[in-house]
C-alpha cells in the first residue's frame, strides 16, 4: 500500500527557503528582504513553479504584515500616537498628495489616460509598511525622530485606503458620474463604526475576556486567543474598506498598557517572523519574467523616475517639516518602496477597466522591482546619511588646555552619566574641583544643566598638566572605556604618585587590572546597583531584613574570594563560590551555627568546623571598607 507525505512539498520548499535566503543575502550584503524576494522569485511561476498561485500565497502571506503592525501598536503608547497627529496629517497627506499627483504627471505623459494615470499613480504612490518597520524594528529607531515620522507617513497612507477603494470605481465610470457621495459617506460611515467598536472592545473588554482565559485555560488558550484578537480586528477592518494592518494596530495600540502586553508579544512574535518571510517570498513569486523581459527598457526608465520622485518629495517634506538633512534622507530612502496595496489596488483598477491586464502586469512588475531594490538602497543612503551628520567642532568651548595650571583638590576625568554622580559629592560640599570630558556634546549638555566642564583627553600629559593634577589630592577616573582608563590610571601612576587614584571598573577584568595597578579604590559600576536590587527583590518576597542583610554578606564575600582567585588563576577561577541552585544554602555550608549560650553550645557539641572562618572576618572586605598597604591605602570595590 502506498503512503503519501503528510507534508506538502511547497511547505518544505519554503521552510528551506527561509533558512537558507536570509544569512546568504546578509553575507552578500544585501540584507534578508532581499533574500526572501529572491527567493520566492525562484520558487515562483517565472522561477521552478514549485509555488503556482503566487496571488494566493501573498493573501495568505499578508497576515505577517497584519501581526508587525499588531506588535508595533503594543509597543507604541497612545500619547505618542497623539503627538504624531501633526505628522500624521500633515507630513502623511504632503507626501501622498505631491507623489500621486507628479506620478498622474508621468503616468499621462507615457500613454495612460488622466483616470487609468490617477490609479496607477495613488497605488504606486503608496509606501511599503512591510520594509519600511522591519527595518525600524531592525535599527531600534521606532522612537526616533525620522522613524515616528515614517511612520506617521505609512498610518496616513493606511488611513488613504478607505476613500481609494471608493475613487478607483468611480474613476472608471466616468466624469458625469465621477463621485457618488452617497456611496463614499456610507463607506466612511462604516469605517468609523468599525474603528469605535474596537476601541470599545480594546478598552473594556479585551483585559477582562483574558484575565477570564489565564484564570481558567492554559498557555496554549492564550496564543490561540492572541492570533483571535489579531485576526478578529482585521478582518473586521478589511470588511469596510480599511487595511487589515490598520485594524491590527489599533488593536495592539489599545492593548498597550494591558496587563497581559508581554504574553500577547510572545505569543505573536512567531507566526509573524514566519509570515513576513513568506509575505516577501509571495512579492517575488508574483513577478513576471517574461514581462519583465518584453518590457525591460520600459521598466528601468520608469523605476528610476519612481525611484526619483519618491524619494526626493518624500525627503523634502521632511526638510519642510524640520528634520536633519540626514534624517530626511532616511525618512526618502524607508518611503521609497512601493506598498503591499498595489497588489489590491491594481487588480482593481483592472477589474473595472481603467486599463488592460498587460498594462496592469507591467505597472504591477514595476511595484515589484521598487521592493526589490528598496532595502538596499536604504542600506546605501544610510552609510550617506551618517556621513551628512554635522562634524562635532569645540566651538564655543573651553579648552583644558588652556587651564593655567592652578590645581584644585579634586579632578574628575570623564563626566558622563557616573562621574556626574560622582561628583555630586565633591561640589555638595564645597571642595574646589576640576571636571574634564572629551565629548563635546556632553560638555555642552553638562553647560546647559550649569556645570563647568573642560573640553579635554585625561590621557594627555599636557591636559593633566593644564588642569593642575600635579596639586591634586585626589583624582576621579570615571571614564567608559576599560582602555583609556587604564591609559589615563597608568600616566597618573607614574606622573603624579602623592595623588589618590579612585576609578569606575567597568568589567570585572577591568577591577583585575586596576587591582594589580594598586590604585585607592576602584569599584565595578554595576555591583553596587546590583546589590540593591537584589536585597530589594528579598524584601519584597517576604524575607527580613536581617536575612537580606545576611545575604548581601555572604554575596559580597564571596565576589571578593572569586576576584581574588581570578587575580591569582584567571577568570575561570572560583566558580564554585557562586550560587548556581536554590537548593544550595544560602550563606554557604562553610558557616556553620555559632553557640550563643552554653545551652546552645552543648547542643552543638563543641566542636568546630575546620573550614570555619573566624567570626566576622567574611565582612571585613567590602566596598569602602580600608585596607593597609606599605606606601599608600588601598580601598577596593569587589
Amino acid at each position: 500500500m502506498e503512503h503519501g507525505s503528510a507534508l506538502p512539498i511547497e511547505l518544505i520548499v519554503f521552510l528551506a527557503a527561509a533558512v537558507i535566503a536570509p544569512p546568504l543575502f546578509n553575507r552578500l550584503g544585501l540584507g534578508a528582504i532581499v533574500g526572501y524576494l529572491a527567493a520566492g522569485l525562484l520558487i515562483g511561476p517565472s522561477g521552478l513553479d514549485i509555488f503556482h498561485d503566487a496571488e494566493g500565497t501573498l493573501k495568505i502571506a499578508e497576515l505577517g504584515v497584519v501581526l508587525l503592525l499588531f506588535l508595533i501598536g503594543l509597543e507604541l503608547e497612545l500619547s505618542r500616537l497623539l503627538e504624531m497627529r501633526r505628522d500624521i496629517l500633515g507630513f502623511g497627506a504632503a507626501q501622498l498628495g505631491l507623489t500621486t499627483a507628479v506620478l498622474t504627471a508621468f503616468g499621462w505623459w507615457m500613454g495612460l489616460d488622466i483616470d487609468g494615470a490617477i490609479a496607477a499613480a495613488f497605488a504606486l504612490a503608496l509606501s511599503s509598511t512591510a520594509i519600511a518597520t522591519k527595518i525600524l524594528d531592525e535599527r531600534g529607531h521606532f522612537t526616533r525622530s525620522y522613524g515616528q515620522r515614517t511612520f506617521s507617513v505609512l498610518l496616513a497612507q493606511d488611513l488613504a485606503i478607505v476613500p481609494a477603494f471608493a475613487l478607483i470605481p468611480a474613476l472608471a465610470v466616468g466624469e458625469q458620474n465621477f463621485i457618488d457621495p452617497s456611496a463614499v459617506a456610507l463607506h466612511v460611515a462604516a469605517a468609523i463604526g468599525v474603528l469605535s467598536i474596537i476601541v470599545v472592545s480594546g478598552r473594556y473588554l479585551i483585559n477582562p475576556i483574558l484575565h477570564f482565559l489565564v484564570r481558567n485555560g492554559g498557555h496554549e488558550v492564550m496564543i490561540a486567543a492572541a492570533l483571535l484578537l489579531v485576526f478578529g480586528a482585521a478582518i473586521i477592518s478589511e470588511s469596510v474598506g480599511l487595511s487589515m494592518a490598520l485594524g491590527a494596530f489599533l488593536a495592539g495600540l489599545l492593548l498597550a498598557e494591558s496587563n497581559y502586553r508581554h504574553e500577547l508579544e510572545v505569543n505573536v512574535a512567531p507566526f509573524r517572523s514566519l509570515l513576513l518571510s513568506l509575505f516577501f517570498m509571495g512579492v517575488g513569486m508574483t513577478l513576471d519574467l517574461g514581462i519583465v523581459a518584453g518590457a525591460w527598457h520600459y521598466l528601468l526608465f520608469a523605476l528610476v523616475v519612481l525611484t526619483a520622485v519618491k524619494f526626493a518629495i518624500a525627503s523634502g517634506v521632511a526638510l519642510w517639516r524640520g528634520s536633519s538633512r540626514a534624517d530626511a534622507i532616511r525618512v526618502g530612502s524607508l518611503l521609497t518602496p512601493s506598498s503591499e496595496f498595489a497588489f489590491v489596488l491594481l487588480p482593481l483598477a483592472v477589474s473595472t477597466g481603467l486599463f488592460n491586464r498587460d498594462i496592469g502586469q507591467l505597472i504591477l512588475a514595476l511595484g515589484v522591482l521598487s521592493m526589490m531594490i528598496g532595502p538596499p538602497m536604504i542600506a546605501i543612503l544610510e552609510r550617506v546619511a551618517v556621513r551628512l551628520r554635522k562634524p562635532v567642532t569645540t566651538e564655543g568651548i573651553e579648552k583644558a588646555e588652556a587651564l593655567d595650571g592652578h590645581g584644585r583638590a579634586a579632578l574628575v576625568i570623564g563626566f558622563g552619566r557616573f562621574g556626574q554622580a560622582a561628583a555630586q559629592f565633591l561640589l555638595t560640599e564645597g571642595v574646589e574641583t576640576t571636571l574634564v570630558d572629551n565629548n563635546v556634546e556632553g560638555v555642552r549638555l553638562a553647560a546647559r544643566y550649569g556645570f563647568k566642564v573642560y573640553y579635554g583627553d585625561g590621557s594627555r600629559i599636557d591636559v593633566l598638566r593644564a588642569c593642575g593634577a600635579q596639586d591634586a589630592r585626589i583624582i576621579l577616573v570615571c571614564v567608559h572605556d576599560p582602555e583609556l582608563s587604564l591609559q589615563i590610571v597608568d600616566l597618573v601612576a607614574r606622573e603624579y604618585p602623592l595623588a589618590k587614584i579612585f576609578v569606575r571598573a567597568i568589567t570585572r577584568e577591568h577591577a583585575i587590572e586596576l587591582h594589580n595597578r594598586n590604585v585607592e579604590f576602584e569599584v565595578r559600576e554595576t555591583l553596587e546597583s546590583a546589590m540593591q536590587l537584589g536585597h530589594a527583590a528579598l524584601r519584597a518576597l517576604g524575607f527580613s531584613e536581617d536575612r537580606a542583610a545576611k545575604v548581601e554578606a555572604d554575596i559580597r564575600r564571596r565576589d571578593f574570594e572569586r576576584l581574588e582567585l581570578q587575580r591569582a588563576e584567571g577568570l575561570d577561577a572560583g566558580k564554585h563560590l557562586l550560587h548556581r541552585s536554590p537548593d544550595e544554602p544560602l550563606l554557604g555550608t562553610a558557616q556553620p551555627g555559632i553557640a550563643l549560650n552554653p545551652e546552645a553550645e552543648a547542643v552543638l557539641g563543641g566542636k568546630q568546623n575546620p573550614r570555619k572562618r573566624p567570626a566576622g572576618k567574611h565582612l571585613a572586605v567590602k566596598t569602602g571598607t580600608a585596607k593597609k598597604k606599605p606606601a599608600r591605602s588601598s580601598k577596593k570595590a569587589g
